[in-house]
C-alpha cells in the first residue's frame, strides 16, 4: 500500500511539471529553407525517382492564418503539389501531417499522395502549422484549426468544390482533419481518410498515465476525435498500424472506426506496422491504389 502511495504522489509531481500539450506538438522551427527532394534528414521512407514530381507542380508560399482568439494573423508555410491554374477541375488531398518535425519531414508522403491513382493524379495541399518549420506563431489546438482552414480557404479561392475536397489526417493531423469535416469552415470535404488516429486527449493521458486521472490535469487541449466522428457522414477510410507502439490500434484507431456512424467505411489494419511505417508496411502500390480507389468510389 505504502508502494502504491508513494508511486501515485511521485507520478502525480511528475505529471504537475509535464504537460500533454508539449507532447501533443513538438514541432522543429530550426531550418532556413524547405528543401524537399534535397532534405538529409530523417524520414519515415524515401520514395524513387518514377514518384518525382516536376519542378514547374512544386509551389511554396505564405498565408495568412487567424484563430478566433487572435486580433492579427499569423504567417504560415504551404506547399501545394499540382498545377494552380486547373484546381477548379481537380480532386484535391488536403493532408494534415503529424505532430514533430516540418513539411520537409513528411514530403515523401505529400509525393505518395499525389501519384495514387497515376501520376500526378491528384493536387495535394500541405501547411507546416504556427510553430512548425518557417511558419510564425506558437502550436495551439485552436491555431491547428485555423492553419487548416486558411488553407482550405486558399484552395476555394483558386476554385476548388466541396465534391472535390479529400481530408487526410495522419497521427496528429486527424485533429483538424475530423474538427474541419465534423464542422466545416471554409469548405466541406466529400470524403475522410485518417491514418493512425488518436481517440482523444483523455485516452492519450490514460495510456501515459495508467493513473485514470482526469486530462485537464495535464493538458488545456479538448481534441476528441471519437466524438468528432459521430458528427461525419462523409464516406471514411481508416488505417492503422496492428503493431503500433505510439498509439495503439486498439484504444485510438479502432474506437475512431467503431464511433463513425456515417454513410460508408472501410478499415485497413497493416500487419507489421508500426506509427509512422502504414505506407511503407502497406506497399506503396496497394497503399495507393485503395486510396484512388476509395476517393473514386
Amino acid at each position: 500500500m505504502k508502494k502504491l502511495i508513494t508511486y501515485t504522489i511521485i507520478a502525480v509531481t511528475l505529471s504537475s511539471c509535464f504537460r500533454l500539450d508539449d507532447n501533443l506538438f513538438s514541432p522543429d522551427n530550426k531550418i532556413t529553407e524547405y528543401k524537399l527532394d534535397n532534405y538529409d534528414g530523417e524520414v519515415h521512407f524515401v520514395l524513387d525517382a518514377s514518384y518525382a514530381i516536376p519542378s514547374n507542380l512544386i509551389k511554396i508560399f505564405t498565408l495568412n492564418s487567424q484563430s478566433p482568439s487572435e486580433s492579427n494573423p499569423t504567417t504560415i508555410y504551404a506547399i501545394y503539389i499540382g498545377e494552380t491554374n486547373t484546381i477548379s477541375v481537380d480532386t484535391v488531398i488536403m493532408y494534415c501531417h503529424g505532430n514533430s518535425n516540418h513539411m520537409d519531414y513528411y514530403w515523401q508522403r505529400a509525393k505518395l499522395l499525389a501519384n495514387c491513382g497515376s501520376k500526378n493524379n491528384y493536387g495535394v495541399m500541405m501547411v507546416d502549422y504556427r510553430g512548425y518549420g518557417l511558419s510564425d506563431g506558437e502550436p495551439s489546438e485552436d491555431g491547428l484549426y485555423a492553419d487548416v482552414n486558411a488553407a482550405l480557404k486558399w484552395l476555394k479561392g483558386n476554385g476548388l468544390t466541396n465534391d472535390k475536397l479529400v481530408m487526410y489526417g495522419y497521427s496528429m493531423g486527424s485533429a483538424p482533419s475530423c474538427e474541419l469535416t465534423s464542422k466545416p469552415r471554409a469548405m466541406v470535404p466529400f470524403k475522410l481518410i485518417l491514418e493512425s488516429p488518436f481517440a482523444s486527449v483523455a485516452v492519450m493521458v490514460q495510456d501515459a498515465t495508467v493513473l485514470g486521472m482526469p486530462s485537464s490535469f495535464v493538458t488545456n487541449l479538448t481534441i476528441d476525435n471519437a466524438e468528432e466522428i459521430k458528427n461525419i457522414s462523409q464516406p471514411f477510410m481508416w488505417m492503422h498500424g496492428v503493431n503500433d507502439l505510439f498509439l495503439n490500434i486498439e484504444t485510438h484507431g479502432q474506437i475512431v472506426y467503431n464511433n463513425y456512424q456515417g454513410s460508408y467505411k472501410e478499415a485497413h489494419k497493416i500487419n507489421g506496422s508500426d506509427h509512422s511505417d502504414v505506407p511503407l508496411m502497406y506497399g506503396f502500390q496497394n497503399y495507393c491504389n485503395d486510396i484512388d480507389v476509395f476517393i473514386k468510389k
